[in-house]
């Protein structure tokens, strides 16, 4: 099965550079450095124009933790109806409790704002204890994708969590790998943990993509 690479990007000239690098798919966002938050309608739009790639739009109203407010849920509905209008592929979420565990009653209500919309849970996932049950929880949602570095700082150090969150998932949902994927390593995630789609930040480099591209076009995706 062909491996996925998508590209997280915050602008357009960041898109257009993915593109060139050959990534299959795009998660917009603003503010990168501080893990993403929703990018503008005028930045979604332009880059809907300019690039033919599936495009996911990140819905997340501030960085900082994953616990929020109604106000900031309202927004956040607000947004993934803007995203839906603006032609998006899909929406990048996450909310978590107090108590860093899922929040599924509001998962549950994004999702079905949603409105067939796939949704993927972002790394909010890698706060949670409990990781691989979850997978149990969010497939049971409609949620389509899980993006996690297995709970570690990167996907090379949580191979394992990975692994296990793969083989609990089956075809229920995808698990993609993200955190520090980089050529170098790109194959090796692959291949030991099963995972058929990679998540990397572009940095405006093709250069970039096209190696993670390359290194994963003959991997096998069995986690054996």
């Amino acid at each position: 099965m062909p491996v996925i690479v998508e590209a997280a990007v915050e602008s357009l000239d960041d898109a257009l550079a993915a593109a060139a690098g050959g990534a299959d798919r795009l998660e917009l966002c603003a503010n990168l450095d501080a893990g993403g938050t929703t990018p503008s309608a005028a930045l979604i739009t332009a880059v809907r124009e300019k690039v033919e790639l599936p495009l996911l739009v990140m819905i997340r109203p501030r960085a900082g933790d994953f616990v929020y407010t109604d106000d900031e849920l309202s927004r956040m509905y607000e947004d993934v109806a803007m995203a839906r209008s603006l032609g998006a592929s899909g929406v990048v979420l996450g909310v978590l409790d107090t108590f860093d565990r899922l929040d599924l009653e509001r998962t549950a209500a994004l999702v079905e704002a949603a409105d067939g919309v796939p949704v993927t849970f972002h790394r909010a996932i890698d706060q949670v204890a409990r990781r691989v049950v979850s997978i149990d929880a969010l497939a049971a949602l409609g949620v389509a994708r899980v993006l996690s570095s297995g709970g570690a700082a990167t996907a090379s150090d949580g191979v394992d969590e990975l692994r296990a969150m793969v083989q609990r998932a089956g075809d229920r949902l995808d698990i993609v790998a993200g955190g520090g994927v980089r050529a170098h390593n790109a194959r090796e995630i692959v291949e030991r943990t099963g995972v058929t789609e990679l998540h990397a930040r572009c940095g405006g480099d093709p250069e970039r993509i096209r190696g993670i591209v390359d290194a994963v076009k003959t991997a096998t995706t069995s986690s054996g």
